[in-house]
């Protein structure tokens, strides 16, 4: 009779499910979940085992075939671009499984060093300039790039980039998303550890001396332009922008000599040519030289072709010095001299515009041609200007031709026996000419000297 009392009461007990925590869906507790890395999975799993994997950040289950993630895993499909140590470039991103906005982080030797937070994404792509905690790294370091989703989910994998070595070489400077090289003297343009794309250059020559005893004015130095919507010397178009990798060879031409003359007739010279300007395999021709004074049917009246034409000496009423011509998309040619007295000779030929002739009347030297304007250094510059042409006239009865905008050299006026009748140097490295040198029968009679030429080279930093 015990024995059925305690048997009945015994099938009479019952379990209270709110005594057991978290038993069923009504808690609003938690439970423990297996949790382990990807490498950590079971090696023979069954078909609806669930686990959090730490290395994912996700729940997930086995569906008889594969693990099956419950959350977004982002993914870097790829990143177009390059880090390097000196300024920042821009990285592109291509993603998938992603949320709305996602953290970047950069990763060396296994340590995040710095994070990116709420970047924006759009149809599974952004644009990311590099920061400066990025790009200040040294060359040659790797530098591990990760995404987080919103919800701190990492990417399924790392792309990593070499950080490289910025190109090096001539003075350099920056204007909006420009980096500038610009070279005065000879050197040589490295691109650093960059493949670089659509570089722009302006490569001007040495411009050449005016002639010396009733000179002409110095041609200025082949302008040469890959500036895109701006020209090159000549009237010519801007030419095409090059891709640069490794090392490039930097020549700036040197400015050539005003003629000289220590008498009338065949002891006069022309102005020295310039010298050419070389970037690689872009040459610009150097300034032709200034005619000058000599004896009737001599050719030193003449000017010299170039880059840009010498002005033409004065003469005889018979034997004037003509212009020499310019070099096609470099420069123009050079202005005739006018024969008799009073004597002006003609304006060196500038990059942008035709030495001008002496004036029939004489009173003038012939302006040099103006130079071209460029903006490749972030402000507009004019540079390879021609010289202007001597005048010889009753003392202080003339003008000396002016040097064109860019900065030729003026031509050289009588200013009295004895005095100095030379022309005015022009100014360095625009690749100008030098001014015409004049006569008075005694003193000295030089032609100005030309410019020294200048090499610059731009490209844009966000994709370089």
């Amino acid at each position: 009779m015990a024995i059925d009392k305690i048997i009945n009461r015994a099938a009479t007990i019952t379990v209270d499910a709110a005594s057991v925590s978290d038993s069923d869906n009504t808690s609003t507790g938690a439970f423990d979940m297996p949790a382990g890395t990807t490498a950590q999975r079971p090696g023979s799993a069954n078909s609806g085992q669930t686990r959090f994997n730490s290395t994912t950040g996700s729940l997930e289950f086995y569906d008889g075939n594969a693990w099956v993630s419950t959350n977004l895993i982002p993914t870097i499909t790829s990143i177009t671009g390059n880090i390097n140590n000196t300024y920042a470039t821009n990285l592109v991103f291509a993603v998938a499984n992603n949320t709305d906005t996602v953290d970047v982080v950069f990763s060396e030797g296994g340590n995040a060093f710095h994070t990116v937070t709420g970047q924006a994404v759009s149809s599974g792509a952004f644009t990311l300039a590099v920061p400066a905690a990025v790009y200040g790294q040294t060359a040659g370091d790797t530098i591990v790039i990760s995404i987080k989703n919103a919800d701190g989910t990492p990417s399924s994998n790392t792309i990593s980039k070499t950080v490289l070595a910025a190109p090096s070489g001539g003075t350099i400077t920056t204007s909006g998303n420009f980096r500038i090289h610009t070279f005065t003297s000879s050197g040589t343009f490295n691109a650093g550890g960059l493949n670089i794309t659509n570089a722009e250059y302006l490569v001007i020559a040495g411009g050449a001396g005016g002639g010396s005893d009733l000179g002409g004015g110095g041609g200025a130095g082949g302008y040469r332009s890959s500036v895109v919507g701006q020209s090159s010397g000549g009237g010519g178009s801007a030419e095409a922008r090059i891709s640069l990798s490794g090392s490039t060879s930097v020549t700036v031409g040197a400015g050539g000599a005003g003629g000289a003359a220590v008498a009338r007739s065949n002891a006069a010279t022309h102005g020295q040519a310039g010298n050419d300007s070389v970037f690689g395999s872009i040459t610009s021709i150097k300034g032709g030289g200034g005619g000058a004074y000599a004896t009737d049917g001599d050719t030193l009246r003449d000017g010299v072709s170039g880059g840009s034409g010498g002005g033409g000496a004065s003469g005889s009423a018979t034997d004037i010095g003509q212009g020499a011509s310019g070099t096609t998309n470099q420069g123009y040619a050079g202005g005739n001299g006018k024969g008799g007295g009073p004597y002006a000779a003609g304006g060196g030929g500038g990059a942008g515009a035709v030495g001008d002739a002496a004036p029939s009347n004489g009173n003038k030297g012939g302006d040099g041609g103006d130079g071209v304007s460029s903006n490749i250094t972030g402000s507009a510059v004019t540079r390879a200007g021609g010289g202007g042409g001597s005048n010889y006239h009753t003392p202080g009865g003339g003008v000396g031709g002016t040097g064109g905008t860019g900065g030729g050299g003026d031509g050289a006026v009588n200013q009295g026996t004895g005095a100095a009748n030379i022309g005015d140097d022009a100014t360095v490295n625009t690749g100008s000419g030098g001014g015409g040198g004049t006569w008075t029968g005694s003193g000295p009679q030089l032609g100005g000297a030309g410019g020294s030429g200048i090499v610059i080279v731009r490209y844009d930093m966000t994709v370089n």
